[in-house]
């Protein structure tokens, strides 16, 4: 009998989503129609979206304070930012009608910070609707406990009422546990769409990439993709620019609220003219200005997993990150992980002299770095395919928390 399952999520598409509202589509299009039906309950933010659609296998039902065509930008502002706080009632309150109608057999939040409260509630009212909570952080526990704290018991409910709990990292699966979650999580990693990571250009579209971006043929092109916020470390990346020679240069496409500051720190450390900023760079084109770059790099202070890390290995770029949160997972280093294949090189939190380093090993042993990157594509392609991770998701997740 088909089950009908109400997914609690802060954002969705088509605007202003990121790798967990991927994770949704990825997954729920790839699930049989016949076995599932799934509905959410998420922010609408935008006048122009309507308050019901069908995306993908999924119906969405949008709520929240709305202005007309926001940017990212526009969410961390008055009166749309107030809509992280209200939706922990709101979509509550929106949930226990719509169950009066659709009668759902189970619940899903994603990200316990952004709906773990309002399904922890639903449950407690519902305690026959099977929940399962999906952890998708990316911040510091500590740091998303402290932001929780206004919640009380409330947020620590979240995990403790879950029927299963689904991690993407062992790290997060830790946290769980810590948290009072009596069960054992369930590791069902992100991944990648690895067709369209692993698809080639001709040499003259990456040289085309490449003088748009600003860069000359003999230039060593850093990339990365990331929001521009302390945890990401752009500003490490930065500081080992300014260690490197001068053909060395940085990528960076993303944005966030440390843009300003990571513009000032370039001009301050004299190399403004090898940090090009170029904003945010949509996912259909994002292969290609990869493998036009030379080296995928960020020195994450924390990370839930990391879907950026995989999709360069996809693109059969190397990687540089360091091993903190879920990236230990799959990020092996030659030193640092004598029992793996390896994957990448790693370098310690905060540590631009460190990044020099691998800079210039990478830049300097290039048959050393093919065989690390078809290492590390192999280990995507076997291991981080949606496809895979669907199937995972149906079996070990879906069906064994509907088991009577």
């Amino acid at each position: 009998m088909k089950k009908k399952i109400l997914i609690f999520s802060l954002a969705y598409f088509p605007k202003h989503v990121g790798g967990a509202e991927v994770a949704i589509k990825e997954i729920t299009d790839r699930l049989p129609t016949d076995e599932y039906e799934f509905h959410m309950v998420c922010n609408r933010f935008d006048s122009t979206l309507p308050k019901h659609e069908v995306v993908g296998n999924v119906q969405v039902h949008r709520i929240g304070l709305v202005t007309k065509n926001p940017t990212m930008a526009d969410l961390r502002k008055l009166p749309l930012h107030l809509n992280k706080v209200i939706y922990q009632w709101q979509a509550f309150r929106f949930a226990k009608r719509l169950h009066k109608i659709e009668k759902f057999d189970g619940i899903w939040a994603m990200m316990v910070h952004a709906s773990g409260v309002p399904a922890s509630k639903f449950k407690k009212s519902f305690p026959k609707v099977k929940y399962l909570l999906t952890l998708q952080e990316g911040d510091p526990p500590a740091y998303i406990e402290k932001k929780m704290r206004i919640f009380g018991k409330a947020f620590d409910e979240a995990f403790s009422t879950a029927d299963t709990i689904q991690v993407i990292s062992t790290f997060l699966g830790n946290w769980a546990k810590r948290k009072g979650f009596a069960g054992e999580p369930v590791l069902v990693p992100n991944a990648v769409n690895t067709a369209h990571f692993t698809q080639d250009y001709s040499d003259e579209d990456l040289r085309e990439v490449r003088r748009e971006l600003g860069a000359r043929d003999d230039d060593f092109l850093l990339v990365t993709t990331s929001r521009l916020v302390q945890k990401n470390a752009v500003d490490d990346v930065i500081r080992a620019v300014a260690l490197l020679p001068e053909k060395v240069k940085f990528v960076v496409f993303g944005t966030g609220p440390d843009g300003n500051m990571l513009k000032a720190l370039a001009e301050d450390l004299g190399v403004a003219d090898r940090i090009l900023f170029r904003g945010q760079i949509s996912h259909d084109v994002m292969p290609k200005y990869l493998k036009a770059c030379n080296t995928f790099i960020r020195p994450s202070r924390s990370e839930g997993m990391g879907n950026s890390f995989l999709e360069a290995m996809a693109a059969e770029l190397p990687v540089i990150a360091t091993q903190e949160g879920g990236i230990a997972d799959f990020l092996f280093d030659v030193k640092r992980n004598r029992d793996k294949k390896t994957t990448g090189w790693a370098v310690d939190l905060n540590s631009p002299e460190q990044i020099k380093v691998v800079v210039e090993d990478i830049m300097n042993n290039q048959q050393k770095v093919s065989e690390i990157v078809k290492t590390a594509k192999k280990m995507v392609i076997e291991k981080y395919d949606w496809n895979l991770i669907a199937k995972k998701m149906d079996e070990e997740v879906f069906d064994k928390l509907f088991v009577e």
